[in-house]
């Protein structure tokens, strides 16, 4: 059972905050041999071992957490509304890093970058401005995004 944590603000919900709970291991079969993305290549048979998506996904599960995406203000960064981000709180921020932040009490998933020593969450979406973070505003980042998950279909 995942634990899940809705965040309200003035009765809207905005996002959907999981948990990584890993109560038993899931390993799947990971070929020897890379998908080509260019011309098809001979399959192989072989499998090189079992992987585990939470080896792969999360590094420090108990600063770990999963968000639902809403919206698409980072489309161009490859996150989609219904996508879910595997957030690190143990990573510290850095210039272009994507992060989930709070700005006046409302999440967000930005882009961080400095211009001219000024701090600003970017999004990834010529239809959204970058936001000028200033010393009046309540912000702050909790975490970096590590990963993204969304299906294909």
């Amino acid at each position: 059972m995942k634990t899940k944590e809705r965040i309200l603000i003035e009765n809207y919900e905005i996002i959907e905050i999981l948990k990584p709970e890993r109560l038993k291991e899931f390993r799947l079969p990971l070929f020897l041999e890379s998908v080509s993305a260019g011309f098809p290549s001979p399959a192989d048979d072989y499998l090189d071992k079992k992987l585990d998506l939470n080896d792969l996904l999360i590094k420090n599960p108990a600063a770990t957490f999963f968000v639902r995406v809403q919206g698409d203000s980072m489309i161009n960064a490859g996150i989609y509304s219904g996508d879910i981000l595997v957030v690190d709180r143990s990573l510290e921020a850095k210039d272009s890093s994507i992060v989930i932040a709070v700005i006046n009490g409302e999440l967000t998933v930005k882009r961080v970058s400095y211009k001219n020593e000024k701090l600003f969450l970017t999004p990834e979406n010529g239809n959204y401005k970058p936001i000028a973070i200033t010393e009046e505003m309540n912000f702050e980042v909790w975490g970096v995004v590590r990963s993204v998950i969304h299906s294909v279909i």
